[in-house]
């Protein structure tokens, strides 16, 4: 498989790793310093596009792999504001998307977990739930997509909490996200259940980007000869 990485950080370096020990080749590497070599005859050597740059970047980098024909998997997390425009143009265009705020195996295992936990927490109302996550100090985004889903998770089976904050709450229906970044953490999500008689807590924490960057080789594999969008329950089969 042919494979244009659309940022070359410690990220992109890490897939580069993983795709080639695979038997893959990497025929396209973008970042800030070779912008103009992304575009249509560049990419047409490429089967597959992983992109992963930041939120201000991740948006016109799908829309132009997906005008192209190239199928792509983005793991850049805090642009989804734009999402339903993606939707449409991945429709229009025939294209195919993998789209995951968390590429590891082990935290799509965790989302599962939550969703879990927290079905089984509503009924018991003397339980405040809480969620914190650390990362380094290069994240430009808080709180974490992953936070998020795992936040939206919790509020979709807990009808106590209403919607989530960046900050320690306030309203007992405010779900409270308490981002640090503190080097070189790439990425701990917990989620603490608290009472006046115990706690109950899961943290999920990784020790290094190996294994985003082998989900994202997975999804970038899932994807070939396929149509449409999809995400890492897709690609695991969960």
């Amino acid at each position: 498989m042919n494979i244009a990485l659309i940022g070359y950080g410690k990220m992109g370096k890490a897939i580069e790793q993983i795709a080639l020990s695979k038997g893959h080749q990497i025929v396209l590497k973008i970042d800030i310093d070779n912008a103009a070599d992304f575009n249509a005859s560049n990419l047409a050597k490429a089967d597959v596009a992983i992109e992963f740059t930041g939120p201000h970047s991740a948006f016109n980098n799908v829309m132009k792999c997906l005008e192209l024909g190239i199928p792509v998997v983005c793991g850049s997390t805090g642009w989804l504001d734009k999402w339903d425009t993606v939707k449409a143009s991945c429709q229009e265009h025939s294209g195919a998307l993998v789209y995951a705020s968390n590429y590891s195996i082990g935290v799509n295992l965790f989302f599962e977990l939550n969703k879990y936990l927290a079905a089984l927490m509503e009924s018991h109302t003397e339980y405040n739930v809480l969620m914190e996550e650390i990362h380094h100090t290069e994240k430009k985004d808080a709180p974490s997509g992953t936070a998020i889903t795992l936040a939206e998770q919790v509020l979709a089976a807990i009808s106590r909490k209403k919607q989530w904050v960046n900050d320690t709450a306030s309203n007992a229906e405010d779900l409270s996200i308490i981002s640090k970044r503190i080097d070189p953490a790439p990425g701990t999500h917990t989620i603490k259940y608290t009472s006046s008689v115990d706690d109950i807590e899961i943290t999920h924490t990784a020790h290094n980007r190996i294994g985003f960057a082998g989900g994202a080789v997975l999804a970038a594999e899932f994807l070939q000869d396929k149509k449409g969008i999809f995400n890492m329950k897709d690609v695991l089969g969960l």
